[in-house]
């Protein structure tokens, strides 16, 4: 007759790993979007009222540009959002994914 093989213990599935930590300019650039298609406006009239291409605001709101501390002034002006509403959104957004993201860069940890 055969062996008995005895099986161990089943392992669980493994679970989906988490997603990668939101980088600042993708928050950004999704806050901007949300605020310029709540008030009803086309992406080339906010440019202009914030002095910028269309271009290149569709790139910061896709996450694709880091727009400068003046620039971020000007499109959150356009929008009729302080520099601190757009800040205290990001970071809102930020804190809330932190416990189930991970970071992106390396890593150190002390031993």
């Amino acid at each position: 007759m055969g062996d008995v093989v005895r099986l161990g213990p089943r392992r669980a599935a493994p679970l989906a790993p988490p997603e990668p930590e939101p980088l600042w300019r993708e928050v950004v650039g999704r806050r901007l979007r949300e605020a310029r298609l709540a008030r009803g406006q086309r992406l080339a009239d906010t440019a202009a009222v914030a002095g910028i291409s269309p271009q290149y605001l569709s790139e910061v709101e896709r996450g694709r540009k880091e727009p400068s501390s003046e620039i971020l002034a000007a499109v959150s002006g356009a929008l009729d959002l302080t520099l601190l509403d757009l800040t205290e959104h990001v970071s809102g957004e930020l804190r809330r994914t932190a416990s189930t993201s991970v970071p992106r860069g390396p890593l150190a940890l002390a031993v």
